[in-house]
Parts: C-alpha cells; structure tokens; sequence
C-alpha cells in the first residue's frame, strides 16, 4: 500500500449509536507536549491509515487525546466485574477512551482505544494517567503475542504527554492508542444485566452477535448461541495462553473479551521454567491467577457471563428460569471438554504428532512439572532431538535418564507417522517459538525507554515480530534471565 492508497483517520460510532446506557460521553485529559515515541507502522497499514500523517502534530494529537477525529464520539464505557473474585458493581473506563470504530484494509472492524488519555466518571479515585514504561509494555507483549499467533488486542502507538506520573517511581506520562476486535467485556454484560433493562442487555447481545459471532444471529435461542460462541473461542484463546506459556496476571472478568482476544497487559509476563504455579503479579497474593489456574478462572468467568445472559435466555424459551439455567450450565460445562481439544491439540502440534497420543503428552507434562525446564527452549529443542541430537534437550533437566525414557517413546511415535524426520522437524519450528518477550530484557527495554532510549524497546519489538525465526547474534533474546526469573514481579501501573 502506498501513502496515496492510505486513509485519513475517520472514524464511526456505531457503540455510541447502538448502545445507550453503556457509556458517558467524554474529552481526554490536555496532554501539554504529545510526543510520538512508538507507531506501529506495520499495523497502520493494516488500518489503511497514512503512518506519516500520524506522525505529524496534527497526527500525534489525535493519538494522545488531545485532538478528536471526524466521525469521533470519545466515551468512556460503562462495565462491571469481578476483580479477584469479588463483584464490583461500577468499573468502567477510568483512564480510557473509546474513539470510535474504523474498517482496516481486509474489511474488519475494529475500536481505537486511548489509555492512559485521564480521569473520567469510572476513575474510582485514580488519576487516570499511565506511566510509561506500562504502555510499552503493552506494546512489547501485544506485538509478540500477535506474531505467535495469538488473538490480541494491538498497539498503535504510544505516545508522551510530557507530564510525569507518580507511581512505585516518577515516570513520564503516555497514551496508549489500542486497536481491538471492540472493547465488549465480560463485565460489560454484567452491567447491562444489573440495571435490569431488558431493552439494554437485549441490544448488547444483538451488537456483539452482529459484530463477533454473526452465525448465532440465525439460531433459535439467540443468547443462548452467544454463550456457545464466547465459550468456545474463549476455550481456544486459553489454550494458546498455556501453550506459549503466558500469564495474563489478573483474569477478571473485566478484563475478557466477547470477541476472543487477549486485552489488558497489566502485570502479565512469560514464564521461563515450567510450574504450574507461576505468578509475577505484584498484587495476586493468593495465586488465583498463576499460569496453571488460567482454564479454571476462565470457567469461572463464562459462569458469570452465562448468569448475565440467563433473563435472555429464559425469555427465548417461553420464560422458564429453571430450564434457561440448566441450559447455560450446560454450556459453561462444556469448557472443559473444549480447552482440553484445544489444548490437546496445540500440545500435538507442538510435539510434531499427527495422531493422538494421550498417555505421552499426560508423561511429558507430569516430568515437565518435576524437572522445570524452561518451557521455550525446551519445546524448541525438541524439534533438534527429532533430528537426531537429544543435548539441548538433556541438558535443560536433571533427570537426564527420565528424559532419554520419554524420548525414546516420542521418537517412536514420530517413526510409526511414517513423515520423513527432517519435515516433522521443520513444522515444529514453525510452532515453537525461539523469541518470547523474556522479562528481564523486557524490563531492560523499558527502564530504557523511561530513560530516554527507545534502541532496545525497538530492538526487542523487531526481534519478537519474527519468534519462531532463529537468526544468529540473538542468542541473547533466547536465553532466559541470569540466575533465573524466581523473584521477578510486575505491576499494573495504574
């Protein structure tokens, strides 16, 4: 595409068309000196939008805030949750945005989204501003979850509003500006269910069918096939959680999308050694999140979508409330049956196994949790050992005679596939990355950009756009941090 194919930035507003009484119309904050410090070109593209034009004054103005776009209605929008299990009535956007919507280039549609843009009527107390170093981390992991083939809320850009925000230390303000599928939550149905008007859950259920899951617009239970569909791409989008080792760090229901994708990279990391319990969350005292609990509390957060839904689905069946319960349990139960075919079906894919093999991948999973290593470089050594030389592999445990046992097993069910060694090999690189946003360099990038240095942030995005490529002179980038990442903890940065 070139500039003169490219669009100007018009947006629509169909949210604030369709769905009064989820939102408060509002203006962000004045950012006294915006400055462009990242915009994903490559994205813009995909936008159809003109990257020099967003470059410019005019350009960096709107990505802050502080400029409203034609066809812009900015609201914060109205939503509720459960945040670490207790039901919080009145959540909301307190330091967001919503811009509006536009088409990207294949025809999708999808919501521009300012965070960190200033305080509106759901900021509970903050002050709706956003350091640094939190945006670009959003940026970082949003990036790399999209080139592993994760669905993703994305970064735009990033921009500094030239205040200073006070947090665990004194950081440059910024906005983040995030394109997203919409911003339909969880919560937000929750919400819609909780004022009771019946027209308000009914037109929210229309939009996200309408716009997510169009094939429940011809069902017969309308809400009902809605909770089918959310159900089963929020099964999917888990299991790609799990099988990249990524920890999302505070799964509340306001933070799950009705589309499928993953939103809000607060104090979210990847794991380096394998363990079930893996937290980095500063503020998840009692693990409720660590990596091995995400398929439960996603279960846990359908059951609350499902009881928001349950008036809407009593009324398609004549209004027996006993019945449309049954029905929604029925539905949320089957969570577990569609996370472990996901699941089950990554874990495969990632193994190079065309058939199923339950009782070596249940083997491989029981000796990951007792030898600890770290889960993407073995995975990605695997793919060395199917080519003949198992070191990387043995050299990553410590039970080296466990490992050559479940070895040998593997290499046999590879052999009975009948492929040829060498392309088994080569579609399993494709599926193992060899490039995660490992937390210390991470870490590194943004105190760095925080500093005034953006090579590294720049650097790691690059590297991460291409993770299943090994590239020499990256070796870095593929190893986890000196001493291990034990102690490491992230923060949301609100």
């Amino acid at each position: 595409m070139t500039v003169a194919d490219a669009r100007p930035l018009a947006l629509d507003d169909w949210f604030v068309r369709d769905l009064g009484g989820l939102y408060r119309p509002w203006q962000a904050a004045p950012a006294p000196s915006p400055e462009l410090v990242a915009l994903n070109e490559g994205l813009a593209a995909a936008l159809g939008l003109d990257a020099a034009a967003l470059r410019t004054p005019e350009g960096v103005a709107v990505l802050a805030g502080a400029a409203v776009p034609a066809g812009a209605t900015p609201v914060a929008q109205a939503y509720a949750g459960h945040q670490f299990g207790n039901y919080s009535p009145r959540l909301g956007d307190g330091r967001a945005l919503l811009l509006g919507e536009l088409l990207d280039a294949d025809g999708g549609l999808r919501d521009l989204h300012l965070k960190g843009s200033g305080r509106t009527p759901f900021a509970r107390g903050g002050d709706g501003k956003a350091p640094l170093a939190p945006m670009l981390r959003e940026y970082v992991i949003g990036e790399a979850m999209h080139a592993l083939g994760v669905p993703t809320t994305r970064a735009l850009a990033v921009v500094t509003t030239g205040e200073e925000v006070v947090r665990e230390t004194v950081q440059p303000g910024a906005v983040l500006a995030r394109v997203a599928s919409s911003h339909l939550r969880v919560g937000t149905f929750q919400y819609a269910a909780a004022t009771q008007d019946a027209d308000l859950l009914r037109r929210l259920t229309d939009h996200a069918i309408t716009r997510h899951h169009p094939h429940a617009a011809d069902a017969e239970r309308r809400a009902l096939a809605l909770l089918e569909a959310v159900v089963e791409v929020q099964a999917s989008l888990i299991a790609r959680w799990m099988t990249v080792g990524f920890i999302h760090g505070v799964m509340n229901t306001d933070n799950m999308t009705i589309s499928g994708e993953t939103i809000d990279y607060g104090p979210c990391a990847f794991m380096d050694a394998f363990d079930l319990s893996t937290v980095f969350s500063s503020i998840d005292h009692g693990a409720r999140y660590a990596y091995g609990n995400q398929p439960r509390v996603a279960a846990w957060n359908l059951a609350r979508f499902a009881e928001s839904l349950l008036s809407l689905i009593g009324s398609e069946i004549g209004g027996d409330a006993e019945r449309a319960a049954e029905l929604a349990s029925e539905v949320v139960s089957s969570f577990g049956e569609r996370y472990t075919r996901h699941w089950s079906a990554g874990l495969h894919v990632k193994l190079g196994l065309d058939d199923e093999q339950p009782e070596l991948v249940q083997d491989l999973l029981e000796l990951l949790a007792a030898q600890h290593p770290d889960h993407t470089r073995f995975f990605r050594a695997l793919s060395t050992a199917a080519r003949g030389d198992a070191a990387p592999v043995r050299d990553l445990v410590i039970d080296r005679e466990a490992v050559d046992a479940w070895l040998d097993r593997w290499r046999a069910a590879l052999d009975a596939q009948g492929r040829p060694v060498e392309e088994v090999a080569d579609a399993m690189d494709r599926v193992n990355p060899v490039y995660v946003p490992r937390n210390h360099l991470v870490e590194e990038a943004l105190a760095a950009g925080v500093a005034g240095d953006l090579e590294p942030f720049h650097r790691l995005v690059d590297v991460l756009a291409r993770p299943f490529e090994e590239r020499p002179g990256l070796e870095e980038y593929a190893a986890p941090a000196p001493g291990g990442s034990a102690a490491y903890v992230t923060y949301c940065g609100t």
